[in-house]
């Protein structure tokens, strides 16, 4: 018989570039507060002295939107994150963000890293080959333990064209049993830990479907799990985004089982230990932008925040700055779900990148009313979809200068049961003028008479705050469950 083995597993998801320490929201007390948090020193600390006191039975792995999320970060193509993350000893990555670059771009980055990046759902169109290792077996304290990766599956489906030129990409649910079995018997594992950026509810469906998998590190949704959930035989954690919070795992093996485990959701706080080196290497990557980005441009009276389903403050100030650029009647962008918050005080340059990274154009278009609906009833199914396969977006569509009442349960195209612009009802044969921001903001099949402003999502900002600062933006109702 097999004697008892140990082995701890830390999660990294959805850190979205932040190098540095940033506000981060808890709900603590019945309500949200804010404090610093993150910062890849820490990260790296927390791995070091982990490290020492599992001697060295850890497998870190990064769950993937790492390279994409922050100036430094959109301004060199990802490549400002490399020696930090090869400081890391990392043992895989998976991926979602990475693909703004363009996949050659994704590729040069994933040349240069020291761990190898995992997915078994991403196509070339003209070959049909896999264009990424789909696992690797790595071998830990005496177990051998197989990594398989998931990439997020919507780049080719609702993000912008160019981020998937050339391939294409899969769910993964038809592939997954096939490379459960390799591991199993041909690798002879003793642990299968699947890395996956589909989402929580779309890895609870995929699990319920597909056995085999003892451990299923979770992103791109930004769950905070304090608990592990259960999915058959599996375990399913995620630990938040921008690099706030570490997910520790520390499994026992007996007899290729886990027979038990404890779990922790670590939050990256100032407690935490800096690993001197890392934090030379992060100081390196961020001089560059510092003196531009800590230019103070204003200043808010609340705190603007990204963290809710429906509409938040953060998108709120975007969305009215850009109304105030054009002069149209509504705005909309997409429901993003990184940005770290902006407490009440002072708003620096980098707040703003934070909001918006790529600092898009903004544009107009002229939609019509029954065109406006159907927009945001196929924005509401792919938020809400009862089938977690079909939910395919972030937050809510951010908008402005409506009003909606939903129905969040109802079915798919008939969950707004009043929508109001500006105060008026839907009109379905009237058009509107409106703003937005990317593709996802307004996609390219709705509306006529598409204009860029010359105006950039930065630039539009600054104005409003010079203008109206200190701003006091709050929740306005935009979306309504009834």
């Amino acid at each position: 018989m097999k004697k008892k083995t140990k082995l701890t597993l830390l999660q990294l998801n959805d850190s979205h570039a932040y190098l540095e320490p940033h506000q981060e929201m808890f709900w603590e007390k019945g309500g949200q507060v804010y404090r610093s948090a993150g910062g890849f020193a820490r990260i790296a600390g927390y791995l070091q002295q982990l490290r020492k006191a599992q001697n060295g039975a850890v497998l870190a792995l990064d769950c993937g939107d790492t390279f994409h999320g922050t100036y430094p970060a959109v301004d060199t193509k990802g490549e400002v994150m490399l020696r930090v993350l090869n400081a890391l000893g990392l043992a895989a990555m998976t991926a979602h963000w990475e693909f703004a670059y363009g996949p050659a771009q994704f590729k040069k980055l994933t040349s240069q890293l020291n761990y190898p990046m995992l997915a078994i759902n991403i196509y070339d169109k003209q070959t049909g080959d896999l264009v990424y290792k789909p696992y690797i077996v790595q071998e830990v304290n005496g177990l051998k333990v197989g990594i398989v990766g998931i990439a997020c599956n919507i780049v080719d489906k609702t993000m912008p064209p160019h981020f998937s030129d050339g391939l294409r990409f899969t769910l993964g649910n038809e592939e997954l049993p096939g490379y459960i079995q390799n591991l199993r018997e041909i690798d002879k594992t003793d642990l299968i830990v699947l890395i996956s950026h589909l989402g929580f509810p779309q890895n609870m469906k995929l699990l319920s479907e597909v056995e085999g998998v003892d451990v299923c590190l979770s992103s791109h949704t930004h769950y905070r799990t304090s608990i592990p959930a259960r999915q058959g035989n599996t375990l399913v954690i995620e630990s938040g985004c921008h690099g706030s919070f570490l997910g520790r795992l520390d499994l026992t093996l007996e007899n290729g089982k886990i027979t038990q485990f404890e779990h922790e959701l670590v939050e990256v706080s100032e407690l935490l230990p800096e690993d001197e080196q890392v934090k030379e290497l992060v100081e390196e990557a961020i001089e560059p932008f510092r003196e531009e980005l800590s230019q103070q441009v204003g200043a808010t009276k609340v705190a603007l925040d990204r963290n809710t389903i429906l509409e938040s403050t953060m998108d709120n100030f975007l969305l009215q700055s850009m109304l105030e650029a054009t002069g149209a009647e509504l705005a909309f962008s997409n429901g993003w779900r990184y940005g770290a918050p902006i407490v009440p005080g002072p708003i620096t340059l980098n707040d703003l990148y934070n909001i918006i990274p790529m600092n898009p154009p903004v544009q107009t278009v002229s939609i019509s009313g029954e065109e406006l609906l159907k927009m945001l009833e196929e924005n509401l199914e792919k938020t809400f979809a009862p089938d977690a396969y079909n939910q395919l977006g972030g937050f809510v569509k951010r908008s402005l200068g409506l009003k909606a009442f939903i129905k969040i349960e109802a079915p798919k195209g008939n969950r707004i049961q009043k929508l109001f612009i500006n105060g008026e009802e839907l009109d379905p044969q009237r058009r509107y003028k409106a703003a937005f921001v990317t593709e996802q903001g307004v996609p390219e099949k709705y509306g006529t008479q598409r204009e860029t402003t010359g105006i950039k999502a930065i630039k539009a900002m600054k104005l409003y705050l010079q203008k109206h600062s200190p701003v006091d933006i709050r929740l306005l109702g935009t979306f309504s469950a009834v």
